[in-house]
């Protein structure tokens, strides 16, 4: 059902204003003065905290946090004065393409791959397969994406100079990043869609079409496919929300111009409203996918509404 989803939801972003409204206030002792520095004047410290608003209240605080969020004032830089807004919509797009193009290639990649080795393994044909890929795909998941990203910048760009090492500057520099971010979720995506498409060819329905003789692409492609699809989707939504909030460190390494890195930065510099900010970006982004993906499954499967009501 829509409503239930949409109050949590609503409940999830609501905790989350809440999360990151904490930030500066948990921090210990003054951030302003820990951003600007021990040599600051005091006039300027004081200038900048009532500037920010931080010598106000602090329900009133909240409530101008709340109403900058929903009016897109995320509050200015500690240090530069820019609105953290404008920093997020110039660095967001950057993230949100090397997120999805990552995406796309983990799906291309694993789909047709935990397909055929279902397809081969079936009835526990190719032991050895079947082991070596449940080996390599699991080996494939515990790597961190980071360490992704040191290996593919040492050997493809550093020793093979195939790729440029970082930045952003044509069509090659989005392959190295795309890969550190695609491997590991590539890898859990065909082993789900295996899993699945076994499952599927063990139903009454492939056994009938077999015994109809009709063509074994046929069967699996149009019948097997779409049935072991539904899981391995929304996996695949689940996880375009996971790497937009895990390209933090994918994107430091390759000094890509996204919000991970430009929240890399404002950590480092102790600027906290953009950290802010970007979290609370991060956060609702991953709310929105979860909820979308929620939303989809329901309509794709029935019998998870049902289950929840």
């Amino acid at each position: 059902m829509l409503l239930p989803r949409l109050v949590r939801f609503a409940a999830a972003l609501a905790a989350l204003m809440v999360a990151t409204f904490a930030m500066i206030h948990l921090i210990p002792g003054d951030p302003v003065r820990a951003a600007l520095g021990p040599a600051a004047p005091p006039e300027l410290v004081a200038a900048r905290i009532a500037a920010l608003g931080l010598d106000q209240p602090l329900p009133m605080q909240f409530v101008t946090y709340v109403k900058g969020v929903f009016t897109g004032d995320l509050g200015t830089s500690f240090l530069t004065g820019e609105p953290v807004g404008q920093t997020i919509l110039e660095r967001l797009p950057n993230t949100l393409t090397l997120a999805v193009l990552a995406t796309l290639v983990a799906l291309l990649v694993a789909v047709p791959l935990g397909l055929w080795v279902a397809i081969r393994t079936e009835n526990g044909r190719h032991r050895g397969a079947e082991l070596g890929f449940t080996a390599g795909t699991g080996a494939a998941v515990a790597v961190p994406e980071f360490l992704y990203s040191i290996a593919l910048v040492v050997v493809f760009a550093i020793t093979l100079g195939w790729f440029p090492p970082a930045g952003k500057e044509g069509a090659l520099s989005f392959v190295l990043p795309i890969a550190a971010l695609a491997i590991g979720p590539a890898a859990l995506i065909a082993r789900l869609v295996r899993v699945e498409t076994a499952r599927e060819l063990g139903k009454d329905y492939v056994r009938l079409a077999r015994a109809k003789r009709l063509p074994a692409a046929r069967v699996n492609v149009r019948h097997v496919l779409p049935n072991a699809l539904t899981a391995t989707l929304t996996t695949g939504g689940l996880l375009l929300g996971g790497l937009i909030a895990g390209s933090v460190l994918v994107e430091s390494v390759f000094a890509w111009p996204g919000l991970g890195m430009r929240l890399t930065e404002a950590i480092t510099q102790k600027d906290f409203p953009v950290a802010q900010g970007v979290i609370l970006v991060y956060g609702a982004i991953v709310l929105v996918v979860n909820l979308a993906v929620d939303l989809a499954l329901g309509a794709l499967d029935p019998r998870s509404t049902i289950k929840e009501g």
